[in-house]
């Protein structure tokens, strides 16, 4: 019988998860293959997903694939009603759960949260929760740093341009260093959504602190999650530590849905006389075009590498965008205004833009 089901599992690690390179086995989905006494196949998948079209291509695929590999009586498909055990009343309004993470610090992972939580909150409900208990960086992005008031036991988001906001700097709003044993971090995660009033959501966001630490593994074994983001930069020292929060997501079941490079290159523009009659200009050995007003723009590589790819390549995930460096995407991170709302025509914003039509096609 055991080898019956590696078998069967073999065969279903050619099945891809739809829209996806990466199969269900490895996506975690597939939670028991077994015979009913009648040897009837029986296999059982878990989403987190609504899709009706994602559920109907996963059967067929799998009815097809085990069909010609095996002779059972029957193939049932059954799709679990309720995946976690561990779902509370709080997030059975919410929708989709989305960490960011990337297990290295200092590679923009709150600016990145911050801002595609705005883009997609064009459309759709969403909250953001900063889970960074050591260094929480949400009450300097938005502004906002009094502490959140209290109804029947529960807590009430900050709401802020278009989005509900919940951070532990709303509480440790005296800047107070938090030293903290892993059982109390554990323990103030899950408070933040058992007793936040999120109410109804289309999307919650994660941000998630450095690490694979208590944080990440309360998340995994608590938290109904919809998949998690990997953040990274250009250089292959970040690589490094970056495919290690990779990593962890798949050892535990996690579905990632793609990879976001950060700090891609510093996008730069210039002028020259239009008198000069210069057609273009040479930086770096790179040819750059100059057009007829004598404006120019190009993008320089200031950190090589190119662990975006690398890392995308290597979990066989899309490569959902890579964002420029800005000085005005800096500076807006210090006075409060996310940069998507302040500068709606620029190019870094556009690239949120597609990385948030992205996700939500998934």
């Amino acid at each position: 019988m055991e080898n019956l089901i590696e078998n069967i599992t073999s065969v279903l690690k050619s099945i891809k998860y739809p829209g996806f390179s990466r199969d269900i086995i490895s996506f975690g989905i597939v939670k028991k293959i077994h015979l009913d006494p009648d040897k009837n196949l029986i296999i059982e998948i878990s989403l987190t997903t609504d899709k009706e079209e994602n559920k109907k291509i996963i059967s067929d695929s799998i009815h097809e694939k085990i069909s010609k590999e095996f002779n059972f009586n029957k193939i049932n498909v059954i799709f679990l009603d309720n995946p976690s055990e561990e779902t509370n009343s709080s997030q059975e309004k919410i929708d989709k759960i989305i960490a960011i993470s990337s297990c290295k610090g200092g590679v923009g992972k709150s600016t990145v949260a911050l801002n595609l939580a705005c883009e997609l909150a064009s459309n759709y409900k969403v909250g953001l929760l900063d889970l960074d208990i050591y260094g929480p960086s949400l009450p300097t992005l938005i502004n906002y740093h009094e502490q959140p008031r209290i109804t029947e036991d529960l807590m009430l988001p900050i709401e802020k341009f278009g989005i509900k906001f919940m951070s532990f700097g709303f509480i440790n709003n005296e800047n107070s260093p938090t030293v903290w044993r892993g059982p109390m971090v554990s323990r103030m995660t899950q408070q933040f959504f058992e007793n936040v009033q999120w109410g109804e959501l289309d999307y919650l966001i994660l941000d998630l602190p450095p690490g694979t630490g208590d944080i990440q593994l309360t998340l995994v074994q608590k938290i109904k999650l919809f998949g998690a983001l990997i953040v990274t930069t250009p250089q292959d020292l970040s690589n490094v530590d970056v495919r290690k929060g990779s990593d962890m997501f798949k050892k535990v079941n996690t579905p990632i849905l793609g990879v976001i490079e950060n700090m891609s290159g510093l996008s730069l523009t210039g002028r020259v006389e239009t008198s000069s009659n210069i057609k273009d200009i040479i930086i770096d050995d790179e040819k750059i075009n100059v057009n007829p007003d004598g404006s120019f723009s190009f993008v320089y590589n200031i950190f090589q590498g190119k662990s975006g790819e690398s890392e995308s390549s290597r979990l066989k995930l899309p490569l959902l965008g890579k964002i420029n460096i800005d000085s005005k995407l800096s500076e807006s991170c210090d006075t409060g205004t996310p940069f998507v709302k302040e500068y709606p025509e620029s190019i870094v914003r556009q690239e949120f833009q597609k990385i948030s039509e992205k996700i939500v096609q998934i």
